[in-house]
């Protein structure tokens, strides 16, 4: 199967500057607390977007027919960005080690990537958004396996390269941060998520 590389690279650049919740938290844990937690946090989240595409790619057909589940699954996943949004927004004045990224171990690290994997697991938006890219540009199929995962693999390495300077960038600006700054920082991301949780909870009212 040829493939033209533009259109892969193109759709995983355009997927890196998607403002939803993981955009702005992985800028967040880069600024507050280094490069090495962002990367942790950001692998987490390409392994959900592994597991999204695979489910698209096995069961593009049943998902396009499941649309009486997705009310449930907005307000589920609504729920649970609401309420990690609360809870983010109550810990957000708690003080940070600016060398916070010399004491994180392994297991704050597996545990970012966790983070990571269960804040993009829950956005449902996240799930249709990829079966729409699926569907548009490499539809599944036993014929065009190998297409699809190459295709694919381009779209998440690319993505993950632009992440990689999103990471860089953003930990660059911590160094000029003031704890009253990074408070500021860590509220936002709270209302981001707050709204994210009760825009998903309307829209799965609303179906």
């Amino acid at each position: 199967m040829d493939i033209n590389v533009f259109t892969p690279i193109t759709i995983g650049f355009f997927t890196a500057f998607i403002m939803g919740p993981v955009f702005w938290v992985l800028l967040e844990t880069s600024i507050t607390k280094g490069f090495k937690a962002a990367l942790a946090f950001d692998i987490g989240v390409l392994i959900s977007d592994v597991v999204f595409l695979i489910i698209c790619f096995f069961g593009s057909s049943q998902l396009k027919s499941a649309k009486e589940n997705q009310e449930g699954l907005y307000v589920l996943g609504g729920t649970i960005l609401l309420v990690y949004g609360i809870i983010y927004l109550i810990n957000r004045s708690k003080k940070r080690n600016r060398n916070t990224e010399l004491n994180i171990n392994k297991e704050n690290y597996f545990g970012l990537a966790v983070k990571g994997f269960a804040l993009n697991i829950i956005n449902v938006g996240v799930l249709i958004y990829w079966l729409a890219a699926t569907s548009a540009f490499a539809p599944a199929g036993e014929a065009n396996s190998t297409g699809f995962v190459l295709f694919f693999s381009i779209v998440l390495f690319t993505y993950f390269i632009v992440d990689l300077f999103k990471i860089i960038v953003a930990n660059r600006f911590s160094r000029l941060l003031t704890d009253t700054t990074i408070v500021f920082i860590n509220t936002l991301i709270s209302i981001i998520l707050i709204i994210s949780g009760v825009v998903f909870i309307i829209k799965g009212f609303e179906f």
